[in-house]
């Protein structure tokens, strides 16, 4: 038996390559031999072109209209999702995204659905006062919310609301390890040092790269970072005359594994709330590495327990971060040193 499954989310592969994005792949991939098939609608500046599909699931794009606020809205996505709901059995959407929520009341309030809350609105608080109505409206509709971690669900002042209703599901990838490309670890080998710490992510406001490169003036090792974005350019600029903060721009997943299997270890330096989980943190585990993250009240904390998988730190503290970095450096070195 075939259940068909209509994620709906505002950006997806080919045009974006974010945590969300991400998350909807695995699921899709994952989830296909258990006779689920999945459809993405999402939002792009080039429908036709990134209408593909992708890993036996189709990724289909509807027009942006406009984006107030970070916030696309189309109309051509209201009709796409009208029929592309009356096809479904689930839909599963991805919050938080308010044009979403209109369509949903719209055109499939009544239809089995899920949604999955990978962050709180964080930013726009103004806007966040008049949307309030909306969004309880729409998750007083779901069947069921998936919190991706302990840490979010006890928190979020929204999930706290809808205990009743709330479901525990924590984020993850299938394996990766073998996928691993020695000659590309060879290559990364020869280009980069033989001990530096890695952050990998996209150059989102939340990230906390201030206080990364404000720690790089106390930390001996290289960082290297990957990673692109609108504001790649100015964090690149921000790190001129740090000699050791290396950019690599974005890599693809190759190349980033092997990386990521040389690096002493991951430095996630993320400081708000919208950081809910922490993707880069699941591959280090993944690839085995020792992992730096910041104390948020989030999932980055149920990935990296402290002094078991890693060091957590206090969010914005750039001396806390360095002396991290430091000591977990030690401990690798000391490590390596009685392994020889």
């Amino acid at each position: 038996m075939t259940i068909r499954v209509l994620h709906f989310y505002k950006t997806y592969y080919p045009d974006s390559f974010g945590g969300g994005e991400r998350v909807i792949r695995e699921i899709a991939t994952g989830t296909a031999p258990l006779g689920i098939e999945s459809t993405v609608l999402s939002l792009s500046r080039d429908p036709a072109q990134n209408t593909v599909t992708l890993d036996g699931h189709r990724a289909i794009k509807a027009g942006i209209l406009l984006e107030p606020a970070s916030t696309p809205f189309s109309l051509d996505a209201l009709h796409k999702f009208r029929d592309l709901a009356r096809e479904a059995d689930i839909i599963h959407y991805h919050f938080p995204w308010p044009f979403m929520d209109v369509a949903h009341l719209l055109h499939a309030s009544g239809k089995p659905a899920l949604v999955t809350y990978h962050s709180d609105v964080v930013r726009q608080r103004f806007i966040n006062a008049f949307y309030r109505p909306l969004m309880h409206r729409f998750l007083s509709d779901m069947k069921f919310i998936v919190a991706t971690s302990p840490q979010y669900a006890e928190t979020s002042p929204v999930l706290t609301r809808y205990r009743d209703r709330v479901e525990i599901i924590p984020l993850g990838m299938a394996d990766r390890t073998d996928e691993l490309d020695p000659g590309r670890v060879a290559r990364w080998r020869r280009e980069l040092p033989a001990r530096f710490f890695l952050f990998t992510g996209a150059m989102r406001y939340y990230k906390g790269l201030e206080t990364l490169l404000k720690a790089a003036r106390d930390v001996g090792q290289t960082i290297v970072i990957i990673g692109g974005g609108r504001r790649e350019g100015y964090w690149r600029a921000r790190a001129k005359g740090l000699a050791n903060v290396r950019f690599l721009g974005a890599v693809d997943d190759a190349d980033k594994f092997a990386i990521l299997s040389l690096a002493t270890g991951l430095v996630f330096p993320s400081d708000l709330r919208a950081e809910a989980f922490g993707l880069s943190l699941v591959e280090a585990a993944m690839f085995e590495r020792p992992m730096i993250s910041c104390d948020i009240g989030t999932g980055t904390s149920y990935v990296n327990v402290d002094h078991q998988t890693g060091i957590v730190v206090p969010p914005r503290d750039p001396g806390a971060l360095a002396s991290a970095m430091r000591t977990l450096a030690l401990l690798v070195l000391s490590l390596f040193a009685g392994a020889t």
